[in-house]
């Protein structure tokens, strides 16, 4: 087991233990947000046939030469046609077509008129001008031909892709499989949030309720929080169990030196192989990897917002290597402080801050067992080790979460 390693190289370590998860299908509605496996191609040409983009009359163009609203040309009124329908004839010369908008075109004709330059005739049409051959004419194969590639590998389906393949009439697509993730978080100090009242000497567990949170924020839908006091033993077999149906199971709490820091005991009664411990940042220094049957467990610190931001340093990598999706990746960006912080960072430290247009706030107290200035955080600041107390108006590089 290796200890003290920098965040980069815990990245390395975890993101190299494991493959991504493979394709599902699922149906159309259900990718909303998903990243496709495979490219898309389309199964028809779209339009399926040359059509009206309006309302009007379908003619041959050679028809209106000539034709102005002070010599009109008359036109015989043969046919109507509605979006749906089908034409039942050639159009011939001296002919007109009634057609509806999304109409399929009838063979003969090389233009449409709209209805408001001819006088709406249903037997006899005039026609008021003179077109020019694919005038208002929408051809087969417009939008995107068979084959054509509608959606690349990659993409991450949103409302429009979704409308593109119901055009081209494709009921399900390959995604990257998200993972089932599963929360266990340890203390006999912790009980549930809904105990009422509070027992003396107990916390109310926050971590599980938090992570399976924002999981869920982040795209992981099926994900399951537990609780479980200290017990070495009883935490192996919690955790035996969540392994047996989930990919990635992501501890709190146990994880320092003390005498109930219990995974130093739990994890070798699993069997699980410990591949790192203790990470040169804070918050969540202590935080813990190791693998059981090649499945990965990560340990992180109980400290409520230690356990918040290792999870967005350390199991956001790891869920981006699990589905191949970049989305879960972390983006930097450079922002001009607002405020001060009044400390040394000796090592690499992380604070809770509020970015926007190139600035970033910083969001109250920084202790890592303290929670409610993690509202309204949207990024952490990332300071190197040795940085002195950070000043207004100095450029740091921020994490956006």
């Amino acid at each position: 087991m290796r200890t003290r390693v920098e965040l980069e190289e815990a990245c390395a370590l975890m993101t190299g233990s494991v493959r991504a998860l493979g394709v599902e299908q699922v149906s159309r509605q259900s990718a909303l947000g998903r990243t496709l496996a495979e490219d898309v191609a389309a199964p028809l040409d779209q339009p399926p046939f040359d059509r009206s983009p309006l309302d009007g009359y379908a003619l041959r163009s050679a028809d209106t030469a000539g034709a102005s609203p002070g010599h009109p040309v008359s036109l015989q009124v043969v046919e109507t046609v509605y979006a749906g329908g089908v034409p039942s004839r050639v159009l011939g010369p001296g002919e007109a077509i009634r057609i509806m908008t999304g109409a399929m075109l009838p063979r003969g004709c090389d233009c449409v008129i709209q209805h408001e330059r001819t006088d709406n005739g249903l037997e006899q049409v005039q026609i008021y001008a003179t077109l020019s051959p694919h005038d208002n004419y929408c051809n087969r194969g417009e939008d995107y031909r068979t084959g054509e590639v509608l959606l690349p590998a990659g993409t991450v389906v949103d409302a429009a892709a979704v409308g593109v393949l119901a055009s081209a009439g494709l009921s399900s697509v390959p995604v990257r499989r998200r993972p089932v993730v599963r929360v266990l978080s340890t203390g006999d100090e912790v009980v549930s949030p809904d105990l009422h009242p509070l027992p003396a000497g107990k916390i109310y567990g926050s971590n599980q309720e938090l992570l399976t949170a924002r999981l869920r924020e982040l795209g992981v839908s099926d994900v399951k929080g537990l609780l479980i006091g200290d017990d070495p033993r009883e935490v192996a077999d919690a955790m035996a169990q969540l392994l047996g149906e989930c990919d990635l199971l992501i501890t709190t709490g146990g994880v320092s030196a003390g005498d109930k820091d219990i995974f130093h005991e739990a994890l070798p009664l699993l069997g699980a192989e410990r591949v790192f411990w203790k990470v040169n940042l804070k918050p969540g220094t202590p935080a813990m990897y190791s693998l059981w049957q090649g499945q990965p467990i990560l340990s992180l610190s109980g400290n409520p917002f230690a356990a918040a931001a290792t999870f967005e340093l350390l199991a956001r990598p790891l869920l981006a290597a699990l589905t191949g999706e970049s989305r879960f990746s972390l983006r930097s960006r450079t922002a001009v402080v607002e405020g001060s912080f009044p400390k040394a960072s000796p090592g690499r430290r992380f604070l809770r801050g509020f970015y926007q247009e190139g600035r970033v706030s910083l969001t109250g107290k920084n202790d890592s067992g303290m929670l409610a200035s993690l509202v309204g955080c949207n990024c952490l600041v990332d300071l190197p080790a040795g940085s002195p107390p950070v000043q207004a108006g100095q450029a740091v590089t921020v994490l956006l979460l």
